[in-house]
């Protein structure tokens, strides 16, 4: 269906418009695209008027196909075009296009044109076409504001949200940093706890008090200081040397560390002091050597760099006190030391000369460790003219060792006195020994010799065997079977033994120092002596048995690292007197 209207003044509009409005209704066009149809028309026929000329309103209605299988919809198409001979020929078509639900008008949907009630009518059929749209209007008003009150709630959530985020995020950050931290001192203390256990290893590593100071600078320089200065006093408690900071006077007269700087260190368990005299730019950090008794001395230290934090000041304070331990027991492990060897040395006796009988004794002491005292020797005369000669060895070590060497020499030189065989000489010191100290045991070796008699007496008791080299030089160890210990908790009769002697025969005695190493055990070390004693001319062992000793003593001792004493006595059988 298609309807045209020819404009050409203003009732021509009115009439147009009115019929449009009214054809939309009857196609059953929606309101709200009806009053966007006749307000748009009414629009552009006020500029058609305007413009002038004669102007052709056509409406027509169609079908639009969509994309099957959806139905095709109606529509309403109204077109405003120029008249061929108006002035606004040539002027481009204004175009609209609105739903219809219906086809086909119904019947009285025509509006006569000279119907006088015709704009009446369409202006009320507009006012309520306007009351919907108002309504609807209304309705969108509120569904606006409805959004808008959402909307600023949504942006009140999302700016809450983002100040929860923030918090949380500042939150995060703070642990984070708070977990580096405590993660860093607990790398600090860490490093802290393996030097200092790293350092105490290598100060207690040596018994000697001069190493020890040594090492103590080349342990903290350049990493916890600049410089360490260790000052230690001398016996009688006097201070000699060059000039001491004040605080180093301090902390050795209070016993107390003592930190001296122009500005206060605030380090736990330091007192603090003024700039020193002799030094005012550099810091000093003074900690006291202690001991039971009294301070053996005083570190003064100077910062690497930044000042000692409180962690750092802890550690060297704890160092200093163990290398104190250190330097105290390594003072009285020398001076213990010495005690044993003076006296050990002290009850080594004189060899004699009896006729037809050289003697040579050599003993070294421990070079490593407080090994010293338990090994001896002796030889002295009997009232038959016999000699006694022994090599014998004390468990332990030390002056209670030593000690119980020279108690088991008196004893024996008492019991000889009366007489009586190595063997027997040997059970009577085994009673004595578990009778004086029965935890300490001994092992010895005795060999008799006289003048008058061709023949060795020799017994063992848990002792190396004896070493003989006959006068062919020919080497054989004298193994056969032995006593058990001195002083074991056991009842024994320690048998003799005896082999023949010719003149140029030669005995070496020895204790387990001499032939033991801890990778090869005994045998070897016996191996060797006996090379080492059939090594020599006989001419040698008779005109200079001292010299012999000492040439068995450097081979056997060249791959020795001397942590046990070593005891030798070579007895050269001359002949009858």
């Amino acid at each position: 269906m298609t309807r045209t209207w020819q404009i050409a003044d203003l009732s021509d509009a009115v009439r147009a418009r009115v019929a449009t409005a009214r054809l939309a209704s009857a196609y059953g066009v929606p309101p709200l695209e009806r009053t966007r149809l006749t307000a748009s028309l009414g629009a552009q026929l006020r500029l058609c008027l305007a413009k002038g000329g004669v102007w052709r309103l056509t409406l027509e209605t169609g079908t639009v196909s969509p994309a099957p299988p959806e139905p095709g919809r109606h529509v309403l198409h109204a077109v405003v075009t120029p008249s061929l001979d108006a002035a606004a020929a040539g002027q481009p078509p204004w175009r609209v296009t609105v739903p219809c639900p219906e086809a086909v008008p119904p019947v009285g949907a025509e509006v006569a044109a000279d119907d006088p009630l015709a704009p009446a009518e369409a202006l009320l059929d507009a006012d309520e076409d306007t009351a919907l749209v108002l309504e609807r209007l209304t309705e969108q008003e509120g569904l606006v504001d409805f959004h808008r009150e959402e909307l600023q709630q949504t942006n009140q959530g999302v700016v809450a949200l983002h100040a929860e985020l923030d918090a949380a995020g500042r939150a995060q950050r703070e642990a984070f940093a708070a977990e580096r931290k405590a993660r860093t001192e607990a790398e600090h203390a860490r490093r802290r706890l393996t030097f200092l256990a790293d350092a105490s290893a290598v100060l207690t590593a040596s018994l000697d008090h001069h190493e020890i100071v040594r090492r103590l600078p080349e342990l903290l320089v350049p990493e916890y200081a600049s410089s360490v200065d260790v000052w230690l006093f001398d016996e009688e408690g006097e201070r000699p040397g060059p000039a001491r900071p004040a605080a180093a006077v301090a902390a050795a007269r209070t016993g107390r560390p003592q930190y001296a700087a122009a500005r206060p260190g605030g380090l736990p368990g330091v007192d603090e002091q003024p700039p020193s005299a002799l030094e005012p730019d550099r810091p000093l950090l003074c900690i006291p050597l202690p001991t039971r008794q009294a301070p053996l001395g005083v570190v003064t230290l100077s910062p690497p760099g930044d000042p000692w934090d409180p962690d750092d000041a802890v550690m060297l304070i704890e160092l200093t006190r163990r290398a104190s331990i250190a330097v105290d027991h390594a003072q009285r492990y020398q001076h213990n030391r010495d005690i044993a060897e003076t006296l050990q040395r002290a009850l080594l006796t004189e060899l004699p000369a009896p006729p037809g009988l050289a003697l040579a004794a050599r003993y070294l002491p421990a070079t490593h460790g407080l090994n010293i005292g338990g090994d001896w020797y002796d030889a002295f005369r009997q009232p038959d003219g016999g000699v006694i000669v022994v090599v014998g060895d004390v468990t332990g070590h030390g002056l209670r060792a030593a000690v119980m060497m020279s108690q088991l020499r008196t004893a024996l030189r008492a019991y000889a006195v009366d007489g009586g065989s190595p063997g027997r000489l040997l059970t009577r010191l085994h009673t004595f020994l578990h009778h004086l100290q029965p935890d300490l045991f001994a092992t010895a070796v005795i060999a008799r010799f006289h003048p008058d008699d061709p023949t060795l007496t020799w017994a063992a008791a848990g002792h190396p065997p004896p070493v003989l080299r006959t006068p062919d030089g020919r080497v054989r160890t004298l193994d056969a079977k032995p006593g058990a210990m001195l002083g074991i908790p056991l009842r024994q009769e320690i048998a003799d033994h005896t082999v023949p002697l010719a003149p140029g025969t030669t005995l070496a005695l020895y204790t387990d120092g001499l032939v033991e190493r801890r990778a090869q055990g005994i045998d070897p070390g016996i191996a060797r002596l006996a090379h080492a004693l059939g090594s020599f001319a006989p001419q040698e062992l008779e005109a200079d048995l001292e010299g012999s000793a000492d040439g068995i003593l450097r081979p056997l001792l060249s791959d020795s690292e001397r942590d046990d004493d070593v005891c030798l006595l070579l007895c050269h059988f001359r002949g009858p007197a």
